[in-house]
């Protein structure tokens, strides 16, 4: 890729989608941690 090439910014779906992924990915990793706790409390 050249400095002289344009950028290639996704569309804005794509942008959505990834925003979204990425909370999803945040509040399973948060609902992974209150699980684990859970568990390990309550042994």
């Amino acid at each position: 890729m050249l400095w002289s090439d344009p950028p290639d910014e996704p569309p804005e779906e794509l942008r959505q989608v990834q925003a979204m992924l990425r909370r999803m990915g945040i509040v399973l990793a948060v609902a992974a941690v209150v699980l684990m706790v859970m568990l390990v409390g309550g042994a």
